[in-house]
């Protein structure tokens, strides 16, 4: 089992990594450009995240869905449904890279900002705004190739993407001097071409299990059909990130900034659990195909174990060493001393958000998307008083942040984390069969 898991969790990690990977790589070359366009990029990178976030069902719907065809030995019709996932990303990615231009200016605006952080932050959103259709088409691949177990092509594109994203960052940020502008445009490209790599492979595998590679009406319908509870769940997570975004626009410019450099953090280490759910998704989705009921339960027992204690491997490393990688994303003394502080805070829910992103993983491997988006609905309707008194009286500067990162990483999770464990508990989420 421990086997099983590695096998697919440790290559899952490099591709999950990736769009976190690039806010990171984004934060370290605006970061010093100054405070303004750090600030800019905490909210516009908020934004681009979330759009993609309301997406992720094209990769976990799909991983499910494949994962159990295969288990049940159609390996045509898994592939099949890859391709019409792909469609429907390359649709999705295009209208919403659109929306996303035309509308900069006034999502900026909702979020509370104002003056240069305003303007820097309405740049990047419109040179990084074409990538969308790339990093849907990278979502849906990577979704078909999990649930056929293949997280190591994945893995090759998503650090062949990290390396190329870095070096056309620095080119264009500093080399041509275009500022803002070039760490969108950088990203936007890198997107592009990595969605072009992972869409031609899986379109390799279905023409060898001899499913089609024209648009197919009924499978795109049913993919969205299949995704539409997902993305209740993933839009009442990034509803309580913008909340948190919100608040922290409140507290000022040092706050704004200092999340920025904790969420980048706190993504890629919550990428890095994912890569167990990731495992969890295509190993249970596989033997509830198969029928195998004590095999799915062994799965999530030893899944859990992993991500807990992952966990605390990662809490160890985000806060003890956090005074010093912050020294790479900014040069002020008070933004660093923000982030710093909310680090710890972070670090110490570290166990518990392992718990919660492996359960996640076991429940949309098992296709329990409609418990999940009623959960998450739950979740966001508990988290948001805290959220709102944080916004109404915690002071400025680092206790303000911290008290913010004690109200999402320490209660939002928690009701997570018992609202999935409840549920995994009992039997009505274990469906077998196609």
């Amino acid at each position: 089992m421990d086997r099983q898991i590695l096998a697919l969790a440790v290559p899952a990690l490099g591709a999950l990594v990736a769009e976190p990977l690039f806010v990171l790589v984004d934060s370290a070359v605006v970061g010093h450009l100054g405070t303004a366009p750090l600030a800019g990029l905490a909210l516009a990178s908020t934004v681009l995240v979330t759009a993609v976030g309301l997406c992720v069902f094209l990769a976990y719907a799909t991983t499910a869905a494949v994962s159990r065809r295969l288990g049940a030995g159609d390996r045509a019709g898994a592939m099949q449904m890859g391709v019409d996932g792909m469609w429907l990303a390359l649709g999705l990615g295009v209208v919403l890279a659109a929306a996303l231009w035309l509308g900069a200016n006034s999502l900026v605006t909702a979020l509370g900002a104002g003056g240069d952080v305003a303007r820097q932050a309405v740049t990047y959103l419109h040179w990084s705004a074409p990538g969308l259709p790339g990093m849907l088409l990278v979502l849906a691949a990577t979704g078909a190739l999990r649930g056929m177990q293949d997280t190591r092509t994945p893995l090759g594109v998503a650090a062949t993407g990290a390396v190329v994203n870095a070096v056309l960052n620095i080119t264009l940020v500093y080399g041509f001097d275009t500022g803002i502008a070039g760490s969108g445009a950088g990203t936007a490209l890198t997107q592009l071409g990595m969605g072009a790599l992972l869409a031609t492979v899986v379109v390799r595998g279905a023409r060898r299990a001899g499913a089609r590679l024209a648009p197919h009406v009924a499978g795109i319908v049913a993919n969205a059909r299949a995704g539409a509870p997902l993305l209740v769940r993933t839009l009442s997570l990034r509803a309580a990130i913008l909340v948190t975004v919100w608040v922290a626009t409140g507290l000022g410019a040092v706050p704004l900034a200092g999340h920025q450099i904790v969420n980048a953090v706190w993504g890629l280490a919550a990428f890095a659990l994912d890569a167990l759910a990731i495992a969890a998704q295509a190993l249970v989705g596989h033997s509830l195909g198969a029928r195998d009921v004590a095999g799915t339960r062994a799965v999530l027992r030893r899944t859990l174990q992993w991500g807990v204690g992952a966990g605390a491997v990662l809490g160890l490393v985000v806060g003890g060493a956090s005074w010093l990688y912050v020294r790479f994303f900014t040069a002020d003394d008070d933004v660093r001393a923000a982030a710093v502080a909310a680090l710890v805070v972070a670090a110490v829910t570290m166990p518990m958000a392992g718990w919660v992103f492996v359960l996640d993983g076991v429940l949309i491997g098992a296709g329990d998307g409609v418990f999940l988006a009623w959960a998450g609905v739950a979740t966001f309707v508990v988290y948001v008083p805290a959220a709102l008194a944080v916004r109404a009286w915690a002071p400025d500067g680092t206790a303000g942040l911290v008290w913010l990162w004690v109200a999402f990483a320490g209660l939002f999770m928690a009701a997570r984390a018992v609202t999935t464990g409840v549920r995994a508990r009992g039997k009505a989420w274990m469906v077998t069969g196609a």
